[in-house]
């Protein structure tokens, strides 16, 4: 791919009525706001940009809607958030981060690294030229995709570590993301509603029973007093979560979105260092190790959930298309590779 000269991209930029040295400005939601790995690779993207021509002002978000919202009113010309706040601006993209769908379970184990090797595959399958296309919605095109990590199963009590047991407990579901509460009481368990601003409060205050969270949350959100002595952190991905970014395609030159995909991409490796840093972080007396059985469960499970929320058109049938296709190269002995379903999909 030839990167577009300064010269060239001055004149997209006039053709298109903005000014080359006008800064488009990024809201980035980041956990810990201007001082987290997100926000620091978002500087570096800045400087990428700045290399073709783009110069973009950064403003750090600790609230995730806010961030959205702004993006939304026009405040922002960029946002980056999780996959659940941009899913409303490309449904394709944002199925990356649905029950189970780039969990591998192989030979009754969970593989970790495997499950990552698909959210790479998908990630450079949405950066190659054949994707751009997809990667536009209207108004907004995908500008980068990253993992954020494993949303696991986090307990007060471990002995909750079968989906029997669940039955009956106060589970959280995000309020923006629908299918989580039918996922719950699927389970014969009990949503309770929350958000990325107080989840952690209400799960450490023991109104909760399970959250589920990435691994870079636990010191942050101090998940540790709410699992206390008797819970801990099941080695299970409900999904793997993803940093997604939403470009207003009318604020940049047309050109660019491809360009800031492959940046992304190439922060992927960086990006899975920090998650095993904080995977390494946790203790591992805290974490509970699932049975071959109970890994079985969970994973068809969360497959019957993914296909039975999707026919009700919550999640995009197209990209969970693709994501089976991705699973199915990374792990072709699954015994869901012989069937077809989600393949039928259109």
């Amino acid at each position: 791919m030839k990167s577009l000269t300064k010269a060239m991209l001055a004149t997209l930029l006039v053709g298109a009525g903005l000014s080359a040295s006008a800064a488009q400005k990024v809201c980035v939601y980041d956990l810990m706001g201007a001082n987290g790995d997100l926000f620091s690779m978002a500087k570096d993207y800045a400087i990428a940009m700045q290399r073709i021509g783009v110069t973009l002002s950064l403003k750090a978000y600790v609230d995730e809607r806010q961030a959205v919202e702004d993006f939304r009113a026009g405040t922002c010309d960029a946002v980056i958030a999780t996959a659940f706040r941009t899913r409303q601006f490309n449904a394709t993209s944002g199925a990356i981060d649905t029950l189970g769908a780039t969990t591998v379970v192989r030979d009754g184990r969970i593989d970790m690294p495997g499950s990552y090797e698909v959210v790479r595959r998908l990630i450079q399958t949405y950066a190659s030229p054949e994707a751009k296309t997809v990667m536009v919605n209207g108004d907004h095109e995908v500008g980068g995709i990253l993992p954020l990590g494993a949303a696991y199963p986090i307990l007060h009590d471990r002995r909750l570590n079968t989906v029997e047991a669940l039955a009956g407990k106060r589970i959280a579901a995000f309020d923006h993301d629908k299918a989580q509460a039918t996922m719950i009481r699927r389970m014969r368990a009990i949503p309770v509603s929350a958000d990325i601003t107080n989840f952690a409060i209400k799960f450490n205050s023991g109104q909760l029973d399970m959250a589920a969270a990435p691994s870079i949350a636990y010191k942050p959100l101090e998940l540790y007093k709410g699992i206390g002595e008797d819970g801990g952190i099941t080695r299970f991905p409900i999904m793997i979560l993803t940093y997604q970014l939403i470009l207003n395609r009318s604020r940049f030159p047309d050109n660019i979105g491809p360009q800031s995909r492959i940046f992304w991409l190439s922060q992927f490796d960086r990006a899975l260092q920090v998650i095993r840093q904080a995977d390494a972080g946790i203790p591992p007396t805290t974490w509970i190790e699932l049975s071959p059985e109970n890994a079985y469960k969970y994973s068809l499970m969360l497959r019957e959930s993914r296909i039975d929320i999707a026919q009700q058109g919550i999640y995009d049938k197209r990209g969970l298309k693709v994501i089976k296709r991705v699973r199915c190269s990374v792990n072709p002995t699954d015994a869901e590779c012989s069937t077809k379903s989600e393949e039928e999909w259109r």
